[in-house]
């Protein structure tokens, strides 16, 4: 698995390097652009979940651990944090976006009908696994109500709650933008109070935040430990991520609003990273200062994480119902409100009786990468290497649109 993992990455790389050399200047548009903006909060709500909440005061000490774990040595835990989650890994959305914007348009690979399945088993399987890690993480953040280690009855109907909130805000369009603004303030705001109790209150200085954020700079002088598997954890976070890489690039494709690729590439490389450096750096203070989170703040952190999870799924649950023509107007509202709560209800259980794991759903996806680069060499080159523009429709649309404002 770990050579099949770094050759995705390799090859993810290198993909993204011709892109550039090749469209660096090219106007990107989706088939229905959205403000830059909404564009970028729809990519961070959509592209992360509860785990960026959940996960970061539980594994800084882990990184920490020279003696137990000394391949972490090259970096402090802050800038490892922020490496397993943010930048370079973002690279992955730049690269599978301006691929379902521009090229497949004209490859049309992911319409043959293996591929067709296989994708929307990848990303079925990748809502039910969020599902799943809010389950398992809930303990750890609740404890007042079990026991802080065992998933009792409680945390089950929390997780039915959000993935039924989910399967009702993926029926229109227009509730999965409403939720991805409104998921992004309230997460800025979660940060701002945070942010206020560490350093504006006696537990530390404005100062003490720059010094603390100024720690992630080790994670670019040492980027090129990030971009191969560190050990079997980082290789599970990098399942995760290509896991998740071609549903995220194929939903926020359709949203891009004319950015150059360039542009495109920093919007989903920049702006994320700097939301998750400032999250990141606010989090590892109260961790190496010990300081306590009053339990307001826990509940607000729980609450976050659950709309971003609602967020990630209502827009993967979306994808895959379109993909399939499984939509609500086709079925009605009840065959698909249902329908879709049983198979993520399922499928949340076979992740949690360890019938299913995320690096499977990795895996799978690096196969794709490999069949659809293997079709465009045989069948598509022409057409991909004569690309000169976003496809004429979403130009037409987007002139219009234009026209209108």
């Amino acid at each position: 698995m770990t050579l099949w993992l770094s050759t995705g990455l390799i090859f993810t790389f290198a993909a993204i390097a011709l892109i550039l050399f090749k469209w660096w200047d090219l106007k990107v548009i989706g088939v229905t652009p959205v403000r830059t903006f909404t564009f970028i909060a729809i990519l961070f709500t959509s592209g992360l979940d509860v785990g960026l909440i959940m996960f970061p005061l539980t594994e800084f000490a882990g990184y920490g651990n020279l003696t137990e774990s000394p391949e972490y040595g090259f970096a402090n835990p802050l800038a490892i944090e922020f490496g397993f989650w943010a930048f370079l890994i973002w690279g992955f959305y730049f690269l599978t976006c301006f691929y379902f914007c521009v090229i497949e348009p004209r490859v049309k690979f992911f319409d043959i009908p293996l591929v067709k399945v296989v994708n929307n088993v990848v990303i079925i399987g990748t809502c039910a696994f969020t599902a799943f890690l809010l389950l398992v993480n809930l303990p750890w953040y609740l404890p007042e109500i079990g026991d802080g280690e065992t998933v009792v009855p409680t945390f089950y109907l929390i997780v039915f709650a959000a993935i039924a909130a989910a399967v009702y805000s993926s029926s229109k369009i227009k509730y999965v933008r409403i939720l991805s603004l409104g998921s992004s303030w309230l997460f800025i705001a979660l940060i701002a109070v945070m942010w206020g109790r560490a350093f504006l209150t006696g537990n530390g200085s404005v100062g003490d935040f720059f010094g603390t954020a100024g720690l992630i700079g080790e994670y670019f002088t040492n980027l090129h430990h990030f971009m191969l598997p560190l050990n079997d954890y980082h290789e599970f976070y990098l399942f995760w991520w290509f896991s998740w890489s071609i549903m995220i690039g194929q939903f926020t494709a359709r949203f891009v609003s004319g950015l150059r690729t360039w542009q495109l590439m920093i919007s989903m490389l920049v702006f994320p990273s700097i939301a998750i450096g400032i999250w990141f750096s606010v989090l590892y203070h109260y961790h190496a200062e010990g300081l306590n989170i009053a339990s307001y703040i826990n509940i607000a952190m729980i609450t976050v994480g659950i709309l971003m999870v609602i967020n990630s799924l209502d827009s993967l649950i979306r994808l895959y119902t379109d993909n399939l023509n499984l939509t609500a107007s086709r079925l009605g509202q009840w065959k698909y409100y249902f329908g879709n709560l049983i198979a993520m209800c399922g499928l949340t259980l076979l992740f949690q009786l360890d019938f299913l794991r995320i690096q499977w759903v990795g895996a799978l996806v690096i196969a794709l990468y490999f069949g659809c680069f293997v079709y465009i060499v045989t069948k598509r080159r022409a057409e991909v290497m004569g690309i000169e523009g976003s496809p004429k429709e979403n130009t037409l649309d987007f002139r219009k649109i234009e026209l209108a404002s």
